[in-house]
């Protein structure tokens, strides 16, 4: 689904960046003084990462800033040619409107390879004084320490509930929907921190229905409803296995989710549950090592099946 109200409604300015107060704060001393490092963003999906990167050159540039700007995705171009050829390339050139220096913006850099990443350090260096970098991940410590040592590292946090909660507002009565109390938790609920998730789900609960409720924005997003996942655990824990698997099955067949949005759920619900800490911590170490052999492609239903089985032995032991 193209992500039409995330670009409708990305903040123009560094004011309007939902969550990020301590980021924009320091980001806005670089447009007062006119100049800036290399800059690298790290932090979770949908946190404003590549909206901030906008915002700034929109704010340093003003009417050039396309000009002045260039955004390249790293996950699709992630060779040593990419950077010797079209990053080379551009930050080479002089920058437009009397501008002292223009801005790449390379998003999603953790995902160039160890080769491409010493090619761009040098590339950084030698045109600094033409281009500036900023270099968007998720995961800092994949990009390697001399690039980091060139840059301003900027950490992006998960956004709090009440950001999410307040921007979903707007967006909501621009675009004429309802939402309902329960409908606005539950959006919350599957964004996790991620803003961007939270309004491509509202988008796709608005086709569905014009006043969203939970078990619309819970269908929209393919997720099982927290209270669902939260009985499959207790039903376990007290040693009725087979109630377990019967709830399941609803999700796997019924609500057709995959594993690995099982699992993560039954993690989530875990960690929120009442359950001692000794028996809490021997569940998670459990759900650890099943969640490992989803990823590694096992048998979803078999797997899932063992670890309701060992839920239902830990619980009659404890």
């Amino acid at each position: 689904m193209k992500e039409i109200w995330v670009e409708k409604y990305r903040p123009a300015k560094l004011d309007e960046v939902v969550g990020q107060l301590d980021v924009t704060a320091r980001l806005k001393t670089y447009v007062s003084s006119g100049n800036m490092p290399h800059l690298l963003f790290a932090g979770p999906p949908g946190t404003g990462k590549t909206t901030c990167a906008i915002a700034l050159a929109k704010e340093l540039f003003g009417e050039e800033w396309k000009g002045n700007f260039h955004e390249l995705n790293a996950s699709d171009e992630r060779g040593i040619d990419v950077v010797r050829g079209k990053i080379k390339e551009f930050a080479r050139t002089s920058p437009m409107g009397m501008k002292s220096f223009k801005i790449i913006f390379l998003d999603e850099a953790d995902a160039l390879t160890s080769d491409a990443q010493s090619a761009l350090r040098r590339t950084m260096e030698k045109y600094s004084q033409t281009c500036r970098f900023i270099l968007s991940c998720n995961y800092s410590s994949k990009i390697i320490e001399p690039i980091q040592s060139r840059c301003a590292v900027f950490r992006f946090r998960p956004l709090k509930e009440a950001d999410v909660k307040k921007y979903l507002a707007r967006v909501a009565k621009e675009e004429s929907v309802t939402i309902k109390e329960d409908g606005l938790a539950a959006l919350v609920y599957i964004a996790q921190g991620d803003l961007r998730k939270a309004v491509n789900s509202l988008q796709v609960a608005a086709g569905m229905s014009s006043k969203i409720d939970a078990d619309t924005v819970y269908q929209a997003a393919s997720t099982a409803r927290p209270e669902l996942v939260k009985e499959l655990i207790e039903v376990c824990l007290k040693g009725d296995f087979m109630k377990g698997r019967n709830l399941l099955d609803d999700l796997l067949i019924s609500q057709g989710l995959s594993g690995e949005d099982i699992i993560r759920q039954i993690h989530k619900s875990l960690i929120e549950s009442t359950v001692k800490d000794s028996l809490k911590i021997e569940l998670i170490d459990k759900v650890g090592e099943i969640e490992f052999r989803l990823v590694e492609g096992s048998n979803d239903r078999i797997q899932l099946e063992s670890l309701l089985a060992h839920f239902a032995l830990m619980g009659k032991q404890k």
